[in-house]
């Protein structure tokens, strides 16, 4: 006859014998592809919050400066804001002097008075460039006579010399950061200098941190017999802040059905994702997979994979909700939370796939492994005879300290049963590196760029632009220092845009047509009711106007070129970079005519005499064009939609099918 604790016993066995068995071991792949079936893994919503509470988070848009940076033209020196050609051939031995004009133009000082012929204004260090000044000469390089009231300058300069031009820094309408930018002290600094209080980041995902475990004793507490320490719900806890989630610890919950089930469905109403460690396997005390089937559709998703270790990991969603039960040996814990839950706290928070830096090492010794089971081995990295050695840890899945004292990991593929002495093995080291761009475009600036590439990193590619003018980048893509080349460059020999000037191993990427045009502020007599060509010529005819130039090697400097037909008007040699920091000086007043886009003159609240249609296009080297994320720049173009975000900034788009350059 059974004794009672006997009966007892029995009865604990019998309760193992039914309790539920994993569900079906799939392989990683299965799982993740399951996962991700079942559970959108995009950025959040955005939430708008102070620039000071900023720093960390994820840019849910692009940012486009709302002001030019520098806001004016400024000096980058103290000294005396002159016209260059006074002081042309001034020497020590010949100086040149000018009458002083009265007034000072100190740092945040509006200048009243214009630099006439044979005069200087005094300026100060980021000072306003007064009308007619287009130089600075240094104040060493003067001497100043204080009873006539004049400087003596023993320096020529040449034009644009120390001047600082609104705009070179950011102009605006120019996007300056793009969405899924990580905000750091530098992108503070940016946001600031535009005048931003606020800025719209991606929220933060709540993750719900739960331990399961009647073993279970929270840290700093006393440690009973037979018990452990929770680490697991430390390292999670650590390891959602570490990729842009907020954690929420709930603490340490018992292998009690009814206690779980109510602590799960409290998390799940206000948590984007619950993460469980403990309770994953067929021991009779775990009971988590069992309550997961009863907290709504589609409930278990896959409980168990063909990994090692982390085999009993099961993967759930309920209520809209991820559920992620996390295996109970921290090694296991760890592995399976950076193969599916790191991904998806990441996509949740606007983060890029987290890139490991991976090295090549050599396998001292023979490594047995489980058939049919990917698994993880953690490893140190030595200095052997051959390079870079990899000693796989001994330490097994139930280890706290394998995370902390190895180097990196590498994995042996499910179809092999180990891997040869000798082998190289690409080892993935713990706290990896930082991604390139995929894409590098220089040339011409263009306001529909901006708008396209944004929409590629919604696609998941990363674009650096850098805005060198069009020949610039046709440079640059001869050197090979980029991908794309961005210009409108006219032909005049054959009345052709671009083409003509590729090399023949560059492809011409067809981009859109933009309405270039004389800009002038609203109510100028001499340019308002006028064509183009007449208003340039009223303008040439007045000795007071003033235009604003482009920098040589532009698009836009060709056509200002022909306009001119060599003359050298007052404001020639102010020659800025851009669109916006044309249309900004005569909107500020110190030109009275330039040349830019209709977008930008539109923007600034400028009249607009048109000039051209002209064609803005991108090139390539030819053998790239089908790389991937090319491919992926050259498909976007083709889409309505991209056709569409041009046509609303007031492009035409070129005709062209998709992922075909030309």
């Amino acid at each position: 006859m059974m004794s009672d604790d006997s009966a007892a016993f029995a009865g604990r066995l019998a309760a193992a014998s039914r309790q539920e068995q994993f569900l079906t071991v799939v392989s990683r792949e299965a799982a993740l592809a399951a996962f991700r079936a079942a559970v959108p893994h995009a950025a959040l919503p955005a939430e708008p919050v102070p620039l000071a509470e900023a720093l960390g988070r994820v840019l849910a848009a692009d940012v486009a400066s709302p002001i030019d940076v520098p806001p004016f033209d400024r000096a980058l020196v103290d000294g005396f804001a002159l016209r260059s050609f006074d002081v042309a051939g001034a020497g020590p031995a010949s100086p040149r002097r000018l009458a002083l004009n009265r007034e000072i133009l100190a740092c945040g000082v509006a200048p009243s008075r214009a630099v006439e012929a044979g005069t200087a204004t005094p300026i100060a260090t980021g000072g306003v460039i007064p009308r007619g000044a287009d130089a600075v000469v240094m104040v060493e390089q003067t001497e100043f006579d204080a009873d006539a009231l004049a400087v003596e300058v023993a320096a020529a300069v040449r034009p644009g010399q120390f001047v600082g031009y609104a705009g070179a820094d950011m102009a605006a309408g120019e996007t300056v950061l793009r969405r899924g930018t990580v905000i750091t002290a530098r992108e503070i600094g940016m946001l600031a200098a535009c005048g931003l209080a606020k800025v719209a980041v991606v929220r933060r995902p709540k993750v719900a941190v739960l331990s399961t475990g009647d073993e279970l004793v929270a840290p700093g507490e006393r440690l009973r017999p037979g018990a452990i320490y929770d680490s697991n719900g430390a390292i999670v806890t650590a390891s959602v802040t570490e990729n842009g989630g907020l954690p929420v610890p709930r603490g340490i919950v018992r292998d009690d059905e009814a206690a779980l089930e109510t602590a799960l469905r409290e998390a799940l109403g206000d948590h984007d994702l619950v993460v469980l460690s403990g309770g994953t396997s067929k021991g009779a005390g775990d009971v988590s997979h069992r309550i997961l089937t009863r907290l709504g559709a589609p409930g278990i998703l896959v409980h168990g994979v063909a990994l090692k270790p982390g085999k009993p990991l099961c993967l759930a969603a309920a209520q809209g909700r991820p559920i992620v039960v996390l295996p109970g040996f921290p090694t296991s814990a760890m592995f399976t939370f950076h193969e599916f839950v790191v991904p998806l706290v990441r996509a949740l928070a606007g983060l890029p796939p987290r890139e490991e830096e991976t090295v090549a090492a050599v396998l001292p010794q023979r490594l047995s492994s489980e058939l049919g089971r990917t698994e993880f081995v953690m490893a140190s990295l030595v200095h052997g005879p051959r390079g870079l050695a990899a000693l796989p840890l001994p330490k097994g899945s139930g280890s706290v300290t394998a995370f902390s004292q190895a180097d990196g990991f590498f994995a042996v593929p499910a179809a092999r049963a180990g891997m040869e002495a000798g082998e190289s093995v690409p080892v993935v080291r713990l706290g990896g590196g930082v991604r390139p761009p995929d894409l590098t475009i220089v040339g011409s600036h263009c306001v529909g760029l901006d708008r396209v590439v944004g929409l590629l990193g919604e696609r998941g590619y990363r674009a650096r632009t850098m805005w060198v003018g069009s020949a610039g980048g046709l440079a640059a893509l001869r050197r090979g220092e980029c991908d794309l080349a961005a210009m409108h460059l006219f032909d005049p020999a054959s009345g052709r845009y671009n083409a003509p000037f590729l090399d023949p191993s560059m492809a011409l990427i067809p981009g859109w047509r933009r309405l270039q045009g004389v800009v002038f502020r609203a109510g100028d007599p001499r340019f308002e009711g006028r064509s183009a060509a007449q208003a340039v010529a009223a303008a040439l005819a007045d000795p007071d106007s003033v235009m604003v130039n482009r920098n040589a090697g532009s698009g836009t400097r060709l056509l200002v070129d022909g306009l001119l037909d060599g003359a050298r008007p007052a404001g020639f040699w102010n020659q800025p970079r851009s669109h916006n920091a044309v249309a900004a000086a005569v909107a500020q007043g110190r030109a009275d005519w330039g040349v830019a886009i209709a977008s930008v003159a539109e923007a600034y609240g400028l009249g607009f005499l048109a000039l051209t249609e002209e064609q803005y296009d991108l090139a390539c080297r030819a053998d790239t064009v089908r790389s991937p994320a090319l491919a992926a720049f050259l498909d976007l173009l083709g889409t309505p939609e991209a056709a569409a975000a041009l046509r609303d900034l007031g492009f035409a788009p070129a005709e062209r099918a998709p992922g075909s350059p030309t």
